[in-house]
C-alpha cells in the first residue's frame, strides 16, 4: 500500500500563492488515482482536486476553478497542487488521498490518507 506525506502549507496573504506537495512510497505511484482534499474547522472534508493514474484527466471543485492546478509527476511519485489567488475561504487543512484505479471525487472512495498541512490565508 502507498504511504503518502503533503508538504507546502502555510501562512500566506489574500491573492498569495502556494504550492503544495504530496509525496508517495511504498507501492507504485501511477496505480493510484490521486485527490487533495481540504477541511475547514466544523465543515466536512471536501475534495478540492482530482487526477487520474496517468494524469490524463482531471476534475476541480467549482470554488477552486481557475485558481488551483493538480498535476503529478510519476518519476518522481509526487503530486502537487497549485493554488493562486488564494482567498481567506481556502483556510483549512488539506489532504493528498489515493485510491487504486479510477479518478474518483468523493471522500469515501479513497483508502490512503496523509497527515495533512495546514494552509491559512489571512484578509
Amino acid at each position: 500500500q502507498v504511504q503518502l506525506v503533503e508538504s507546502g502549507g502555510g501562512l500566506v496573504q489574500a491573492g498569495d500563492s502556494l504550492r503544495l506537495s504530496c509525496a508517495a512510497s511504498g507501492d507504485t505511484f501511477s496505480r493510484y488515482a490521486m485527490g487533495w482534499f481540504r477541511q475547514a474547522p466544523g465543515k466536512e472534508r471536501e475534495c478540492v482536486a482530482a487526477i487520474s493514474w496517468s494524469g490524463g484527466t482531471t476534475h476541480y471543485a467549482d470554488s477552486v476553478k481557475g485558481r488551483f492546478t493538480i498535476s503529478r509527476d510519476n518519476a518522481k511519485n509526487t503530486m502537487f497542487l497549485q493554488m493562486n489567488d488564494l482567498k481567506p475561504e481556502d483556510t483549512a487543512v488539506y489532504y493528498c488521498a489515493g485510491r487504486r484505479g479510477i479518478m474518483r471525487s468523493v471522500r469515501d472512495e479513497y483508502d490512503y490518507w496523509g497527515q495533512g498541512t495546514q494552509v491559512t490565508v489571512s484578509s
